[in-house]
């Protein structure tokens, strides 16, 4: 498929130009290869995920979290590293960060919400004005306990629980990533258990103070799902291969 093509496309299904973010996403690394038949999928733009990709001969790294982040004034010391090794593997970095977290279909919220049962009920959590978290009821109001057991064992991470709320669990808030910082509006919304990826200690005491279950299956565990989602719509939609590279930071 040309770039050109593939590049247009993307923009348009994530509404990259629409979406506020914390530094320029979509193509943010050019590389001179303007056919783009293998697409490597991750979370992160690191040196081994970029090393793993160029070993496959990928012509694209899509990720979740890209290589620049508000202003960049050099591209020198470990920004400077990934560019190089991009360009010296000729392959082109796309980067979808909140355009991905807020896509109805295949972003990170939205699935982990079908993954887990959840009815969409709304869309909340709005950083920089669109709402990105997802809340509703959850199908069969599985126990706290039956919940954790299934988000270990389809996300493969080893969930932190705070069970300050009821055992059943009915209305369920999903943040993926680092989304902590949003358990009050979680609990104004109605929600009596919220999923997010990680915290801190500052927020340990407030899934007690609004009687709420927490779970924290990890920052990156949560944001495997939509790069995936996506990898798999551009391969049912176009002659693409796709593959899914996985590099835990157990964070």
């Amino acid at each position: 498929m040309k770039k050109h093509k593939l590049i247009a496309y993307l923009d348009s299904y994530l509404q990259i130009n629409a979406i506020k973010d914390y530094g320029p996403q979509g193509l943010q690394v050019e590389a001179n290869n303007n056919n783009i038949n293998r697409i490597a999928l991750a979370v992160d733009s690191a040196p081994p995920v970029i090393e793993a990709a160029a070993a496959w001969h990928a012509d694209m790294l899509l990720v979740h979290h890209g290589v620049l982040w508000r202003t960049v004034e050099r591209i020198a010391g470990p920004l400077g590293d990934r560019v190089r090794r991009l360009l010296k593997h000729n392959i082109n970095l796309y980067a979808a960060h909140l355009p991905l977290d807020a896509h109805p279909e295949v972003g990170n919220n939205a699935t982990l919400a079908r993954m887990f049962g959840v009815t969409i009920a709304d869309w909340w959590g709005a950083p920089t004005g669109v709402p990105l978290g997802v809340i509703g009821p959850v199908a069969g109001s599985p126990t706290l306990t039956q919940l954790t057991e299934q988000i270990e064992q389809q996300l493969n991470c080893h969930a932190r629980v705070l069970a300050h709320g009821p055992e059943h669990v009915e209305t369920m808030a999903i943040m993926s990533g680092f989304g902590a910082r949003d358990i009050a509006e979680a609990k104004a919304l109605g929600a009596d258990t919220y999923l997010t990826g990680e915290t801190s200690h500052a927020n340990y005491w407030e899934a007690a103070d609004y009687g709420l279950n927490l779970i924290y299956a990890g920052h990156y565990a949560t944001e495997t799902v939509g790069v995936q989602a996506l990898g798999q719509h551009l391969a049912d939609n176009f002659e693409l291969e796709v593959k899914f590279f996985d590099f835990p930071t157990g964070m």
